[in-house]
């Protein structure tokens, strides 16, 4: 069977990565419970094959020798002669998530490995709840850091707070048309606008589409964030930025990927769930809309490739503009 259930296994899929676990070791479990799976299959029947037994003839009173033609199994295959038929599986980890960071993560496997290239130029925006805590400020923007500076926040309220996302989102969405080397004046931009699927074409700083506040209880605070090309340490210091411009301070306190592209959080697969029948449906239930979305995202990204944006060569940057990007609050 090892061929067969070795074929549905060539695709992508989403795993939720819990807090507190590190990517590789993920990858490896993962990889550990489908070798398990594969290897604990029923084997195929073994080949036969014709042996000759020196024996005495049957009904023969003589004690003259004869070989007799038998069929015995051959052994060369057998598990406990070979050993286990799987013991490595190409397996591909999409956008990662550091140690403290949560949520969706994109595995692939065996040639779905193929896919996550498109992923990467297909430019996909991802999302992301979260969580600050206000009136803390450590060394590495977590909570868990150390304490630099404690301060008041009894003025902070939910318009101050959306005020300043409003302002980081245009500086943003105004570097994000930049890096993505339309000319405004042309047709093509506009409709792209209008569709929402502006990204950038090559590499850029971290952008952000959207942000927005979710949940608003001092101390604490959820933010909503819509982005690309952005590390989950760059989000943590966002909270902190933000808290400077609310005149307090901020920490982050939970980092959690809702999407990555097209994998929402019920498309990944809880730690329970890690196992070789339930990738196997995973891969096969994505599969359809894996490759309708990528195929769409790449007529969009080769079909505007080729506009660039006017005074400016295709591919190049602006260093003060990316200044304002990576400085993006207080703009």
């Amino acid at each position: 069977m090892g061929s067969s259930g070795l074929a549905r296994l060539q695709g992508l899929f989403a795993v939720y990565k819990p807090p507190g676990l590190k990517w590789l070791h993920l990858r490896e479990t993962v990889e550990l419970q489908l070798l398990k799976g594969l290897n604990a299959q029923q084997p195929p029947a073994p080949k036969q094959r014709v042996h000759f037994l020196l024996g005495p003839a049957e009904g023969s009173e003589e004690k003259k020798l004869t070989l007799t033609a038998t069929s015995v199994p051959t052994l060369t295959t057998h598990r406990l002669v070979r050993g286990p038929a799987f013991t490595s599986l190409k397996i591909g980890v999409g956008h990662r998530l550091d140690g403290q960071a949560s949520g969706v993560l994109v595995l692939a496997v065996g040639h779905g490995c193929r896919l996550l290239t498109d992923m990467y130029e297909a430019h996909l925006t991802k999302d992301y709840t979260v969580r600050g805590l206000l009136g803390r400020a450590t060394d590495n923007f977590c909570e868990d850091g150390r304490l630099i500076e404690k301060t008041t926040y009894d003025h902070v309220t939910r318009e101050l707070l959306d005020r300043i996302l409003a302002i980081i989102q245009g500086s943003h969405q105004k570097a994000l048309v930049m890096y993505s080397n339309l000319d405004l004046k042309s047709q093509e931009a506009y409709e792209m606008a209008v569709q929402g699927v502006i990204r950038p074409m090559n590499k850029s700083p971290m952008l952000i589409s959207g942000i927005r506040c979710l949940h608003f209880a001092p101390p604490e605070f959820l933010l909503e964030v819509q982005c690309m090309h952005e590390t989950q340490q760059q989000l943590r210091k966002l909270v902190h930025e933000i808290g400077l411009e609310l005149r307090t301070t901020a920490v982050c306190v939970q980092v959690r990927r809702t999407r990555d592209g097209f994998f929402r959080l019920d498309d990944a697969l809880l730690r329970t769930q890690w196992d070789l029948h339930s990738i196997q449906d995973a891969i096969q239930a994505a599969a359809p809309r894996v490759t309708a979305e990528l195929k769409k995202n790449l007529r969009l990204r080769w079909g505007h490739q080729q506009l660039p944006s006017a005074g400016q060569p295709c591919g190049s940057k602006d260093p003060s503009s990316t200044l304002g990007v990576e400085s993006s609050v207080g703009q």
